[in-house]
């Protein structure tokens, strides 16, 4: 029978793994939906203005079914993780509660004008909004990747005599070790799984008519946000990669495969099947000393494996080091998009390559994926603890018994499937959807004096919009 330790865990991994998907895509959106409202104010091209109304639609549901799937999650730690909360509540608690009153009040507050407010309020006071959003999306991820990077890397605390961790310098505990190696590989990645669900969008409505200038527009921006982030994304990866070698060692081994030490250089293996109880990886596919040179910069460096640890706090090795392979070949998959579309710009055929377009209407889901993939590896390499080095899963849950969360977990996919399963159907029914000139619910002839903008009419700007790009 499972225990109720192994379903409180599946438990929380179920609901986080819905959760995430919605920040990472609300982060890059937000800051997207910016970009489009900045240039429609500065240019005066309607386009902006129908991609800014046509993805505000998808930001609300997205962001909605976020902050749902949040609280949802948050309640968590409260019935299944009552000990972790009592233990760690003094650290993570304020925390969290930074986050709602900085950053999801600045969401919540403006969220409003920027649905429904700009013929209300002006375009440079919406603009203003939507900016505190994207702002706020912003601050979200700063304050929840603050609370998890602690998690992994604690610092500035210490533990009194109940067994309690309590803070002892706020800017180490907030400033952790991997806070901001972490931080950057997550909004980088926020940015590139909102850059390839526009592109998939945008090469979806091309295949379909590759005149459609939103269509041209949106796939354009979103494939410049591949071709120049993924690269980015690649080296704060490395880092971030060396960062934990550093402080979290026993989880870049279960990334490298790494059961045994290796001290005149340790192999790249590329593809395996790791057994955790021989302590080895079968059937492996190698380069040798290719790990030391990444790792260390040395091909002939030695770097540690999992024998120097003891084996009951070895993490779980077959699911990181598949995790973390997933990650990084759609890295590479990523930057080789980004790198296509660079050659069609050259050759001019961004537009009416339909290879190019089937290849990024493909790759639209996979940011998700390699999201959830990172997250895995993450969670999982940090095992067991979840205060890494200090306190032990084991040592954090509720005495519950497992049929009761059981039936929680089985009331939670129920209704999650039910609720977000419809939520995803009607955004892509949105996203099926061609953008239109002027949506509704904006302004389609010249503005009020308080606007003070004269948008170009539509047909001219479409016109004058096919040659630009």
């Amino acid at each position: 029978m499972i225990d109720a330790l192994v379903l409180a865990r599946a438990q929380f991994a179920f609901t986080i793994a819905f959760h995430i998907v919605f920040p990472a895509f609300s982060i890059g959106l937000a800051s997207y939906l910016a970009v489009l409202e900045g240039l429609w104010l500065r240019t005066r091209n309607t386009v902006y203005l129908d991609l800014f109304q046509y993805w505000l639609k998808i930001f609300a549901l997205a962001f909605g079914a976020g902050v749902v799937s949040g609280l949802v999650m948050s309640y968590q730690f409260g019935t299944n993780w009552s000990v972790f909360s009592d233990k760690a509540g003094a650290v993570l608690g304020p925390l969290m509660a930074y986050e709602v009153m900085s950053a999801f009040f600045l969401e919540a507050g403006f969220l409003g004008v920027m649905l429904f407010g700009l013929q209300k309020v002006g375009p440079k006071l919406h603009f203003a909004a939507t900016l505190a959003v994207a702002a706020g999306t912003f601050a979200s991820a700063f304050w929840i990747l603050s609370v998890n990077s602690w998690m992994q890397t604690p610092a500035g605390y210490a533990i009194n005599a109940q067994g309690q961790f309590v803070p002892v310098d706020w800017l180490k505990v907030i400033f952790n070790p991997s806070f901001p190696f972490r931080l950057t590989h997550m909004v980088l990645a926020a940015y590139l799984t909102t850059a390839l669900v526009v592109g998939a969008v945008g090469a979806f409505h091309l295949l379909k008519d590759r005149t459609n200038p939103a269509a041209r527009k949106m796939f354009s921006m979103a494939m410049w946000m591949a071709a120049v982030v993924a690269p980015i994304q690649i080296l704060a990866g490395d880092a971030h990669g060396l960062n934990t070698l550093e402080h979290q060692p026993a989880k870049i081994m279960a990334m490298e495969g790494h059961y045994r030490s290796h001290p005149n250089g340790a192999p790249m293996i590329l593809f395996g099947l790791p057994d955790q109880a021989a302590g080895v990886v079968r059937a492996k596919v190698e380069i040798p000393k290719l790990s030391s040179l990444i790792l260390r910069h040395d091909l002939n460096a030695p770097l540690a494996g999992l024998d120097t640890i003891r084996r009951q706090d070895w993490p779980m090795v077959p699911i990181v080091f598949w995790s973390f392979r997933v990650m990084v070949g759609i890295g590479l998959l990523i930057a080789a998009l980004g790198g296509l579309t660079l050659v069609a710009r050259l050759r001019g055929r961004l537009y009416d390559w339909p290879p190019l377009q089937r290849f990024a209407l493909a790759m639209g889901p996979m940011g998700f994926v390699a999201v959830l993939a990172g997250w895995i590896t993450t969670e999982v390499g940090r095992q067991p603890y979840t205060v890494y080095g200090l306190l032990r899963t084991s040592q954090s849950a509720s005495p519950l018994s497992a049929p009761a969360v059981a039936a929680s977990l089985a009331a939670f996919a129920v209704v999650y499937f039910a609720v977000f399963g419809a939520g995803l159907f009607y955004i892509l029914r949105l996203m099926s959807r061609p953008p239109q000139p002027h949506e509704t619910g904006l302004p389609t002839g010249p503005p009020t004096r308080a606007a003070g903008i004269t948008p170009a009419p539509a047909v001219d700007a479409d016109r004058a919009l096919l040659p630009a790009e």
